[in-house]
């Protein structure tokens, strides 16, 4: 889930600071509001890791205890999500987020909210979002000094407003908006490099592995199911555990992000799934042509149609108190909003354009008790992009190539330069069904896996879809990263995967024979000359390494330094002579930091959180899969690996798991002992059990209490 959201449309602030603008000085009271929620009947148990588990009698109950016990671990977060989400950022953070703001304000997002929430959202997503919202709400009356003044209450709107919010964000719509706004036209923004930044504003998700075997290939006949995204470690997207239990059937385990009621990725007691992120072209673009004699109409289908006209109210954080509103034309056509540049009007079409659902297609998810539930869930298509790999207790495994591809018609260059805008020929209101999805359903082999990799490759065997049958214009993937490499070809070569194999194989620390990095190495190294003695000396290092990224190997960062891999090869361009100044640069550099060429990789990746400095394993797109940032002497790590889950169901449809977190569940409380107590878990390659039955709650209890109200055990 990773954007930097403040590079879209700076362009504007150019116009607005000379456009009608006036300076306001607001001052707020926050409304600590007398309203009771001894409605809600919720017990959140807080276990010896601090994970909150949160039972309650009704849906709703849970929902409430979730919003209170995830803005007790994290507010900070939850808080900047819920004023994204209504276009206020630069309200309360400056100018550097207004582009937020405008965004919202030109994608309509409210409006889609104000129409459908309550004819189109069904009773019990709503009562779940205003509950949710009431939580928050729960805990600001009791904490009102870390609130900002004129922002609470939040309702249930909110809770939708910020999905609508975050989902085209997680498949490149920054990248379209901020192309159009440089006066360039990328249908995407694949540069991969924002994903690894931190801010309130980095919603772009990173990668993921999902692995699921069957009893056909486990050697002791169980399901097992890996749950291993990777994500920030710190931000919107960055994962929090919970586990969600009421009487009306919901009891998920799992991740989830800020502003989220319920389990995005995880398992209940029947079955369970996880994500990865895919590439489908779901964007495209429009260029207008703009009547010389009313630059407010356009042509379209024979004649000049005027554009949908507003204005959007920017307020920005000068300083203190003070404020700037802003003012902007919003300019939207029947193709969908529109951005003006020095090369005229560019409409954006995006899949999920009118969508609302995608907290409700979820929560079905969530409360799953089969397969069929399960794909009746996904049928709804709200949400318009991921890989999904499911298991369940019966011993069913699927994969699902997931997207909501629009109904194109033959005859045009849809994935190059900008579409004419002027006919209705080209302008698409369709999607394709589900049916035509890749997918499969148990396959003789037992296995499947997706590591953000082609849908072609799923699994051994012939059972894969056909690649022949989809058009490439649809995006859909057709290489294999390193760690889809890697799946393959170790749990795909175990024909009986037990126990220990199933966790030994997630924690795969190497490069395949195949991979962008190896095969680049490889011809590098063949090639490599040079009379710089301590270059010479890192070359030999770098002939001797066997590919491994465990923390005891030598000669990991010289790799990664000079070739810079790549997920896909054939974005990958070979140039030998940066290659060498770069590993140069690199020698430099370890000399200079270290006074010697032999370092060991966990010498220089680390993990980080409070006191605690631990070495790490892994790598860019190694399974065990860590990005960090700095290159003076030691890296830090800040996303990959994070919250994951290995979860088996036993022949008679017992479920286990085990999770792991990289710091802890109180993600931004560095006062909570569990800001970093799983470090040293996560740095060992060690994960802790789940526990969902409430005995066994109790029985590794710290602590439990109703929202607002502490009760000892």
């Amino acid at each position: 889930m990773v954007i930097v959201l403040n590079k879209i449309l700076l362009f504007i602030f150019t116009f607005l600071i000379i456009e009608n603008s006036f300076i306001s000085i607001t001052s707020y009271e926050y409304n600590n509001s007398s309203k009771s929620y001894d409605k809600y009947n919720v017990t959140i148990y807080r276990d010896t890791w601090g994970v909150p588990h949160i039972f309650g009698d009704k849906d709703e109950d849970t929902a409430y205890g979730l919003g209170y016990a995830h803005a007790e671990d994290d507010f900070k977060t939850i808080q900047d999500i819920l004023i994204a989400a209504r276009g206020d950022l630069a309200e309360y953070h400056g100018r550097s987020v207004a582009s937020n703001d405008y965004m919202v304000k030109l994608l309509k997002i409210w409006d889609v909210v104000e129409k459908n929430y309550d004819n189109g959202l069904s009773k019990d997503v709503i009562r779940i979002s205003e509950a949710y919202a009431d939580g928050i709400n729960h805990y600001v009356s009791l904490y009102p000094d870390k609130a900002f003044k004129g922002v609470f209450p939040v309702q249930g709107k909110d809770i939708v407003a910020g999905f609508i919010h975050r989902m085209p964000l997680m498949f490149g719509l920054d990248g379209a908006l901020s192309g159009l706004a440089s006066g360039n036209y990328p249908k995407k923004n694949k540069d991969s490099s924002s994903a690894l930044s931190s801010n309130i504003l980095n919603q772009r998700m990173l990668g993921s592995n999902v692995i699921a075997v069957s009893p056909v290939r486990s050697e002791d006949k169980y399901t097992r199911l890996l749950i291993n995204s990777h994500q920030p470690w710190s931000g919107p997207v960055a994962w929090y555990e919970a586990h969600l239990h009421s009487n009306e059937g919901w009891n998920m385990v799992g991740g989830l992000f800020p502003g989220s009621p319920v389990v995005l990725v995880g398992h209940n007691e029947n079955l369970g799934w996880s994500h990865t992120v895919n590439s489908p072209d779901l964007i495209d673009i429009y260029e207008l042509t703009i009547n010389p004699k009313n630059p407010n109409q356009y042509y379209f289908d024979g004649k000049y149609e005027n554009f949908e006209l507003s204005e959007a109210k920017i307020k920005v954080k000068i300083w203190g108190p003070v404020k700037w509103t802003f003012k902007r034309k919003v300019y939207r056509s029947k193709h969908g909003p529109v951005i003006k540049n020095d090369h005229g009007f560019f409409a954006i079409r995006y899949s999920g354009h009118d969508e609302f659902r995608y907290l409700e297609q979820w929560f079905r998810m969530n409360k799953s008790k089969n397969f069929n539930d399960f794909e009746n869930a996904l049928k709804l298509m709200s949400i318009p992009m991921f890989n999904t790999i499911y298991a369940d207790k019966k011993g069913n495994i699927f994969y699902l190539y997931n997207a909501l591809f629009p109904e194109r018609k033959d005859g045009y260059t849809w994935e190059g330069d900008p579409l004419s805008g002027d006919t209705s020929e080209n302008l698409w209101k369709d999607y394709l069904p589900y049916t035509a999805l890749p997918k499969i359903l148990n396959p003789k082999s037992g296995f499947l896996q997706n590591c953000n990799s082609s849908p072609f490759l799923t699994t051994t065997g012939n059972q894969n879809p056909d690649a022949n049958l989809y058009k490439k214009n649809l995006g859909i993937e057709r290489f294999q990263t390193n760690r889809a490499l890697r799946a393959i070809e170790i749990y795909g070569s175990d024909i009986s995967i037990d126990r220990n194999e199933f966790y030994n194989y997630k924690y795969d620390t190497k490069y395949s024979e195949a991979s962008v990095l190896v095969r680049n190495l490889k011809r590098f190294l063949l090639e490599a000359e040079t009379i710089d003695k301590d270059v010479n000396k890192v070359l030999n290092i770098l002939k001797e390494w066997n590919y491994e990224t465990d923390s005891l190997a030598i000669g990991v960062h010289y790799a990664l330094d000079a070739i810079k891999p790549v997920y896909n090869p054939d974005d990958y361009i070979y140039n030998y002579e940066l290659i060498m100044k770069r590993l140069t640069e690199s020698v430099k550099k370890t000399n200079e930091h270290f006074g010697k060429f032999d370092i060991r990789w966990g010498e220089i990746q680390r993990l980080k959180r409070g006191n605690k400095n631990m070495p790490l394993s892994g790598g860019p797109d190694i399974l065990r899969a860590i990005y960090t940032k700095g290159d003076k002497g030691q890296r830090k790590a800040i996303a990959g690996d994070c919250y994951f889950q290995i979860v088996e169901w036993s022949p008679n449809g017992e479920v286990s798991s085990q999770s792991i977190h990289q710091y802890g569940s109180a993600t931004l409380d560095s006062s909570s002992i569990h800001y970093d107590d799983q470090v040293e878990l996560f740095s060992t390659n060690k994960m802790k059990p789940v526990w969902m039955n409430i005995k066994d709650i109790k029985l590794n209890l710290l602590k439990s209490y109703s929202p607002g109200g502490e009760k000892r055990p």
